[in-house]
């Protein structure tokens, strides 16, 4: 059996996503800024995209920029709008659990004379609204939380950040990553306070490469990219049609049945939490006491610390029999540095190289769950047994 468990990393693609981008790289090819009949066509998958897009996040179509993935979105937000306003103050905010799409960001704007405060978290990974509210300040330009943590599926209280920071400073910009809570739970821009919304096609069942960022219409942002002048002068370059209509399709597909597939993604989160608790000297990281089956926190994202068993050897001894999972946040696998996040939420050394992150999506089925529990029921001991010696 294949069992494939690191969706927060990517997701397959839906068939129906597949099918309209091989259509529109066979047959509707055109670039969407030509005039002639095969760039009406191509412009028209722009537009329905657009369309989509606006209508799922109930803002304007023309608050919609496409980008190459959740990435260059963040950079987006992040640098265009610190260098545009700067005039107004100096002074940034994010959390110490954002992607390194953010962090790294955050780093490169300090050197450009930017005071950034970076907010701790709590022991569950999320963030105490009054250590934002003591931090937000007239010298406030943009605040950055993301929705959903990629590591341990912690999600912020993003509404009431939102409200918070326009009550102490209005001006100040609220940015939100959202690339792992879109596709997953409803989030509403305008409702929520949110300036600028950053997601990607490949973790939502899209093709990779793809991304947009929403920017709100009063936003004070300058462009990253020149040239020639695409997307209203804020990102230039040939737009990726086949991406952007793959994308706009599956958030379409999944956000028309996101009741049912979420709730039944609670349902397997459950389950394997009950599961996977029952192996000896294990933590579930992230986890609410008062929601103790992760009722508090992403379906999709379940974080777990073996004691005694390196995660990469967990990790391959998984893959060994057709299970795929992570040892942390993709982006950042390779590099041989604890994790930020287990860092932040105050996981011990001794867990931080035994932690594998399981990310499910609506392909995920209860014996695949099933299948994974008694496969670490069998492994971890075994390889507990090994370590010691």
């Amino acid at each position: 059996m294949e069992v494939y468990l690191d969706n927060s990393a990517t997701t397959r693609v839906f068939p129906e996503v597949a099918e309209l981008m091989k259509k529109i790289m066979c047959e509707d090819y055109g670039n969407p800024s030509s005039l002639h009949t095969k760039g009406i066509q191509a412009e028209a998958y722009i537009r329905y995209a657009r369309e989509t897009l606006a209508r799922i996040l109930k803002v304007h179509e023309k608050e919609i920029f496409f980008t190459s993935g959740g990435t260059e979105s963040d950079n987006m937000a992040l640098v265009g709008c610190a260098m545009a306003n700067r005039r107004r103050g100096s002074h940034l905010i994010t959390t110490q659990i954002e992607h390194p799409a953010v962090l790294q960001t955050m780093r490169y704007l300090e050197g450009q004379g930017f005071q950034v405060t970076y907010l701790p978290v709590d022991p569950f990974g999320r963030i105490r609204l009054e250590d934002l509210r003591q931090s937000v300040t007239s010298d406030t330009i943009l605040v950055s939380i993301m929705h959903t943590n990629n590591e341990i599926g912690s999600m912020q209280p993003i509404a009431e950040a939102g409200a918070l920071i326009k009550r102490i400073n209005p001006s100040a910009l609220f940015h939100v990553d959202a690339v792992q809570g879109f596709g997953k739970e409803r989030i509403y821009p305008k409702r929520m306070n949110i300036d600028l919304l950053s997601a990607s096609g490949h973790k939502i069942h899209g093709p990779k490469g793809v991304g947009f960022l929403y920017v709100g219409e009063r936003v004070k942002i300058q462009p990253i990219v020149y040239g020639g002048g695409q997307q209203q002068n804020l990102r230039s370059g040939t737009e990726n049609v086949p991406g952007i209509a793959g994308l706009a399709k599956a958030a379409e597909l999944l956000y028309d049945h996101l009741d049912v597939d979420w709730e039944r993604l609670h349902r397997l989160k459950r389950s394997f939490i009950r599961g996977v608790e029952k192996l000896d000297d294990v933590t579930v990281n992230g986890i609410l006491p008062e929601e103790p089956l992760g009722e508090g926190t992403a379906a999709h994202v379940v974080s777990v610390s073996f004691g005694g068993v390196r995660s990469e050897v967990l990790l391959h001894a998984l893959e060994e029999q057709g299970i795929y999972v992570s040892a942390g946040s993709a982006c950042s696998a390779r590099k041989p540095q604890p994790s930020a996040t287990l860092k932040a939420i105050g996981v011990d050394k001794r867990m931080l190289e035994s932690t594998i992150r399981f990310s499910f999506s609506v392909f995920t089925s209860e014996e695949e769950i099933d299948y994974t529990l008694q496969t670490l029921y069998d492994k971890i001991p075994m390889l507990r047994k090994y370590t010691r010696r």
